[in-house]
């Protein structure tokens, strides 16, 4: 429309121009007419356009309504579903729910009520069988009365307090079963007991009987099988047994091992069988092993065969894996502590005294082989060789032990003896190693051949440059003097071990490594106190430990190719035991050591931190506190003189006397303001350590040769150079210290920090521009 209505326009002005000189009012005319066309064109394209959109207008107004009516729709159908179709599913939802919820617990229930049922059933069906004495089955129904408890009680969640009734009520039935069972088994086992508890001689025992009813009580139906069986159901033969083993052990078989004049004596009655002792007269202070195996037989045969010879279901059930016998029972509960009493009363006193009654020894291995055979017929014991057999097969091996015993004896009577009394022990000296046999001697164990060559022949092969003779050898020192006679006694032990049997010789061999086993516990404990408390024995005990380890390195290399074949391949040796020793060496005097450092220290703690002493109490304080330092570093000199080892010796003072300096330089760095007259008298104090403290280094008695340990005091005490700095600092000036300090590169450099230095200058000088001229040259 527009396109048209613009070129109409440009030719009409077109032509307009080229009218120019036409009458005004003919072209106002046309333009008139051309306007007028121009406008009924325009208006014919705007009916034209809106009569094509006047129906799609309709057709979208039309849609939009259609849409409108849906909306509503579709929100009437959602306020519906919520306020009607939601309501009625919740509602079915929580219906089907709680249905679900009460048919689990209509089930719970109904299950509890059948175990509830079944519980009153078993226990009116026990009452019953308890009531006609039918004591297994009654056993039985508590039994499975108890499960359908405990069964009831795992429920969680499902708390009844019926419960807790059944429980009381099973529980007072239960006892009730086991009083009637108890009765019973007191009428089957009756014993007369001593009045006193305690069995002090024969006389007391004879006192003992033990009644066994061999036929039914009362009742034919009551048995002792049937006793014995309900018990076991209930779990209460084992309690059973054991009192009974205990009333045995103590009443029957220990005195039949202990006392060699009772013996045992069976009386056969209508309905019973009774044991009681009678007494003779011993022939030997203690009974023989035969004798007292055939006394302990009678007894247990006895047993056996009127009470304890009943197979039974220990748990109640009838899978024959379960059965067993109540002997072995028994023989379980009371084996063990028989067999120590007879080993520790009566076979221990069997082993011969002497080699040659060795061979007589073989009839108590007989007779123990026989006894232990027969118990094992009655069912008392089951396996292979117990401890008794192994023990009374072992008899070399006890005849050893009282060679051993009185050595371990002999040792430990040295070890409890007083430290103090000392031999001096040197290089040059040793202990006299005994002559040991030719090797051919013992165990025909031979020694690694030497070489034929004689020694002029071999002299060409050594070495020019030549150790020294002592390179090896423990430096003098004190030891004690039972520690010398301790190692003799282990020489001495080894050298009878060369010429024993090869089982003999292992025990000696290890008597003696058990001799320094005990050394090592019993010195630290038994000597405790003394070793805490005097300096002189802690090293006396440290030079002791040193001393062993010492023999130790070659002990066992000594005697090693002429022991038994068994150690010569390797196990004798000793080496082992030397870190022990040192160890406990170190310990001990090191304990010490922290006790003396800690004295030192609570001396030094007494000067009042060497602060204000210009302030005469002050000074006082200070003064003493270092006279008491001084006294007890020469005390402990004197102590230790000719007792520790040189370098110990002088490693010990180092330190101790190191501790001191350190505890002096750390108090006077720490303070804050130093006063001209403190400056001076702190250098006093410090100058009379200094020229007193290597007076203290006295390890020789000899004065004259203890100098030259004095003049290597910087050796064994790390801070005596920065001691002696810090001296130099008390009295000098800013000038001398920054030149002591050399850029970070002179002495005084080399013992403080920039920061420990700076410190001192500021409590020693006012602050002034040249301090802090010398306090910037410190870095």
């Amino acid at each position: 429309m527009a396109a048209p209505s613009a070129s109409l326009v440009a030719s009409v002005l077109a032509h307009s121009g080229r009218l120019e000189k036409e009458d005004l009012g003919a072209r106002i005319a046309r333009l008139s007419r051309q306007v007028e066309e121009l406008k009924d064109e325009v208006c014919n394209m705007i009916n034209k356009k809106y009569n094509e959109f006047l129906p799609s207008m309709e057709s979208a107004e039309d849609l939009v309504s259609q849409v409108d009516r849906l909306c509503s729709d579709i929100d009437l159908l959602r306020s519906r579903i919520e306020n009607e179709v939601q309501k009625d599913l919740n509602v079915a939802v929580a219906e089907f729910t709680e249905l679900k919820q009460q048919l689990e617990r209509d089930s719970l229930v109904l299950s509890v009520l059948k175990q509830l049922q079944e519980f009153d059933t078993t226990i009116k069906d026990y009452s019953t069988a308890l009531l006609e004495k039918k004591y297994v089955a009654a056993a039985r129904h508590l039994k499975k009365a108890r499960s359908s408890l405990q069964m009831l009680q795992s429920r969680k969640g499902f708390e009844l307090k019926v419960l807790k009734a059944l429980g009381m009520e099973l529980t007072v039935q239960t006892q009730n079963m086991l009083h009637h069972l108890g009765e019973e088994w007191r009428q089957m086992v009756l014993w007369t007991l001593p009045p006193s508890k305690e069995i002090s001689s024969a006389e007391t025992v004879m006192q003992t009987e033990l009644h066994l009813h061999t036929m039914p009580v009362k009742d034919d139906q009551i048995t002792g099988a049937s006793v014995l069986q309900a018990f076991a159901i209930l779990g209460e033969l084992r309690f059973r047994l054991k009192h009974f083993g205990q009333l045995l052990l103590k009443y029957i078989l220990k005195p039949l091992i202990s006392y060699p004049s009772l013996r045992p004596l069976l009386k056969e009655q209508p309905d019973a069988a009774v044991l009681h002792f009678e007494s003779e007269k011993p022939n030997l202070e203690h009974s023989s092993p035969v004798e007292v195996f055939g006394k302990i037989k009678l007894v247990l045969e006895v047993l056996h065969k009127h009470l304890l010879n009943v197979c039974l279901d220990e748990c109640g059930e009838d899978d024959k894996d379960s059965k067993v016998v109540v002997s072995e029972m028994l023989g379980d509960i009371i084996w063990e502590e028989m067999s120590d009493c007879l080993i520790r009363d009566c076979l221990v006193y069997s082993i011969p005294a002497s080699s040659s009654k060795l061979q007589q020894y073989i009839e108590v291995i007989k007779s123990t082989e026989e006894f232990e055979k027969s118990l094992k017929n009655m069912g008392f014991l089951k396996g292979d060789a117990t401890d008794l057999l192994k023990y009374a097969r072992n008899v070399n091996s006890h005849f050893a032990n009282k060679k051993c015993q009185d050595v371990i004896v002999a040792a430990r009577n040295l070890m409890t003896s007083e430290i103090h009394n000392t031999v001096k022990v040197t290089p040059d000296c040793s202990i006299a190693i005994p002559k040991l046999p030719n090797t051919g001697a013992g165990d025909n164990v031979k020694a690694p051949e030497a070489s034929k060559t004689a020694p002029s022949e071999l002299t060409h092969l050594e070495n020019e440059a030549k150790l020294s003779p002592h390179m090896f050898s423990l430096p003098t020192c004190r030891i004690s003097a039972s520690v010398e006679k301790l190692m003799d006694l282990a020489y001495q032990t080894l050298l009878e071990a060369t010429t024993s049997t090869d089982q003999c010789c292992i025990q000696l061999f290890f008597s003696v490594r058990n001799i320094f086993h005990l050394f090592y516990d019993v010195v630290p404990i038994y000597h405790k106190e003394k070793l805490q408390k005097l300096p002189q024995l802690a090293a006396i005990h440290h030079n002791n430990c040193m001393y062993i380890a010492h023999h130790l390195l070659t002990l066992g290399h000594q005697f090693r190719y002429r022991l038994t074949s068994v150690l010569y391949d390797g196990a004798a040796t000793f080496v082992d035991l030397v870190p022990g020793f040192r160890r406990l060496g170190m310990e001990c005097f090191l304990a010490q050591m922290r006790v003396q450092k800690g004295e030192l220290l609570e001396r030094l703690s007494n000067a009042r931190n060497f602060s204000n002493l210009d302030n005469e109490d002050n000074y006082s304080a200070a003064k003493k506190a270092t006279r008491q330092v001084l006294h007890q570093l020469k005390r402990l000199g004197k102590v230790w003189q000719d007792v520790l080892p040189v370098n110990v010796y002088c490693k010990a003072m180092g330190i101790l006397l190191n501790t001191a300096l350190s505890e002096v330089i750390n108090r006077v760095t720490a303070l804050e303001d130093i006063s001209a007259e403190d400056a001076d008298r702190l250098h006093f104090l410090c100058r009379a350590i200094l020229e007193e403290g290597p007076l203290v280094f006295t390890p020789l008695p000899e004065e004259n040769k203890n100098k030259k340990y004095q003049e290597e005091v910087p050796v064994y005490v790390q801070k005596w150079m920065t001691f002696k700095e810090l001296m130099m600092i008390l009295q000098a000036n800013l000038q001398e210290i920054v030149d002591r300090w050399a850029e970070g590169k002179g002495p005084l450099a080399a013992e403080f920090s920039p920061v420990e230095v700076k410190s001192l200058i500021r409590a020693l000088f006012q602050n002034t521009e040249r301090r802090a001229a010398a306090l910037a040259k410190i870095k």
